[in-house]
């Protein structure tokens, strides 16, 4: 019988939940450059027009700072705030192939509400929000139902969520 190094702890689910929501945050500048760069580039001058154009542009956009991230350092800026990181289940640091499938994945995090909406026909904001919100947090809450406590598409793709020590510069 080998010795196996101790894995790292999981982050508690409250940790991981403001982690995403600081994620939220700073995305919000990163589509909002990219919304502006792509409204310059096609000359959109109205905000409804070329919309499916806009929204396949911000998916490859998230979609490299995602996959950037995750198969670099293995944390995004929220993910280094919160000294969370992300490896694969054997410990390693994750390839690219396997952090696009995490990013692809991960939209499960958001499908259920929006195809729900989508087939309701609701497009009014706030029960848009409201049914999106309460997806977020029945998906989080699904991770307690997981043996190591990890999300469900970091089960499906070979990956989990460790807490990562706070990297202190030497004296």
């Amino acid at each position: 019988m080998t010795a196996t190094a101790p894995q790292p702890p999981v982050p508690p689910l409250a940790r991981r939940l403001a982690c995403f929501l600081y994620e939220g945050v700073l995305l919000f500048g990163v589509v909002m450059v990219a919304g502006f760069i792509y409204a310059t580039t096609t000359r959109q001058h109205h905000a409804l027009k070329g919309t499916h154009g806009l929204q396949a542009f911000l998916f490859i956009v998230l979609a490299l700072y995602f996959v950037t991230f995750w198969s670099r350092s293995g944390q995004t800026l929220a993910m280094q705030t919160w000294q969370i990181r992300l490896l694969t289940r054997a410990g390693e640091r994750v390839s690219v192939a396997r952090a696009f499938c995490r990013y692809l994945a991960a939209w499960m995090w958001f499908a259920p509400a929006l195809i729900g909406l989508w087939l309701a026909g609701v497009h009014a904001p706030w029960p848009s929000f409201t049914t999106l919100f309460v997806g977020v947090l029945a998906y989080a809450a699904l991770a307690r139902l997981h043996p190591e406590r990890q999300y469900w598409h970091d089960a499906l793709c070979g990956t989990r969520l460790v807490l990562a020590p706070e990297r202190r510069p030497p004296r």
